[in-house]
């Protein structure tokens, strides 16, 4: 009888190990320009509320915020999230000179701090009590731009030179360089890296889209150098189509310039996407989202990543 029992309490215990090993951690990820700290001169009044609003209606677990400019404390504190200002320690949590900073439902761990403070920054974020991933938010010089480079005159070689002429180059061989470290533990430590890129992606124009870009198939650079180290585009994986779902997360009213140049990329084995989206309205318009309104604040839209971790 001790035997019987002994078996069923062994097999009892590999069953549930067995659902252990099939269980994973659901989470969320935003990445989001808030335009000078929600309040842009462009709009003319203190958007902050809708920027709160809008995180809230998400459900977005962390937030990767670019041009905070001040506000991330007030953001956090009102949406209950722990607060991370990439900036140098001791710097004042609402220094209206600092762009970039992280929100998390989940309590922080060690900070990152890479290449520039204004560029990027990073720190583990602690799931559960068993699984922690590391977060990166980004920031690259706008420089150089064009609204519409399609009708430069350059082909998609020239296009990709032209691109690299300003300080890019340099920020994107720095800053991949410095996350070497990060990039091969993956396995262990999954990674997530969001920003402002100000930069097209090389899986928009291509051979399949070239009409809508008089032509032009370009490899852009940019996004190319972190995809040859493994960092996948979450919102492409789920929307592989950019001809049905372009992901515009930029642009100006009256101007033939949107384009996607906003990004939520990720590496590690054990990280699945379940779901990515883009919202973008123009500043100042109506949003409806989650079955709310909102006032857009931003000349960006947000990228929304929902993620599956598989436990270890």
């Amino acid at each position: 009888m001790k035997r019987i029992l002994l078996t069923a309490l062994l097999l009892g215990s590999q069953f549930v190990q067995a659902q252990q090993g099939e269980e994973a951690l659901a989470f969320s990820v935003m990445v989001w320009n808030i335009w000078h700290g929600g309040k842009s001169d462009f709009i003319g009044r203190d958007g902050v509320d809708d920027v709160i609003g809008i995180i809230k209606a998400s459900e977005a677990d962390v937030v990767l915020m670019i041009e905070t400019y001040g506000s991330g404390k007030r953001i956090a504190d009102a949406l209950g999230y722990y607060f991370h200002l990439i900036a140098k320690p001791g710097t004042l949590l609402d220094d209206p000179a600092v762009n970039l900073s992280i929100l998390s439902k989940f309590p922080l761990g060690k900070r990152v701090d890479l290449y520039r403070y204004f560029n990027i920054g990073g720190i583990e974020v602690a799931l559960d009590e068993h699984e922690r991933i590391v977060l990166f938010d980004t920031w690259l010089n706008y420089q150089p731009w064009d609204d519409e480079p399609e009708l430069m005159g350059k082909s998609g070689a020239e296009l990709v030179e032209w691109e690299k002429s300003g300080t890019r180059e340099r920020e994107v061989t720095t800053i991949l360089k410095e996350l070497q470290p990060y990039l091969s533990t993956t396995d262990e430590t999954p990674l997530i890296l969001g920003g402002d890129f100000n930069v097209w992606s090389h899986l928009d124009w291509t051979e399949a889209t070239k009409q809508v870009h008089k032509g032009k198939v370009v490899p852009w650079w940019t996004t190319m150098q972190f995809s040859k180290v493994g960092l996948q585009d979450s919102f492409r994986e789920v929307n592989p189509d950019p001809l049905t779902h372009p992901g515009v997360s930029w642009g100006m009213p009256g101007k033939k310039d949107d384009h996607r140049i906003d990004y939520l990329l990720y590496k590690g084995n054990r990280l699945e996407v379940i779901a990515s989206e883009i919202h973008k309205v123009d500043y100042n318009q109506s949003f409806n989202y989650k079955g709310k309104t909102f006032t857009f604040p931003s000349d960006h839209g947000f990228v929304w990543t929902k993620f599956k971790l598989k436990y270890k």
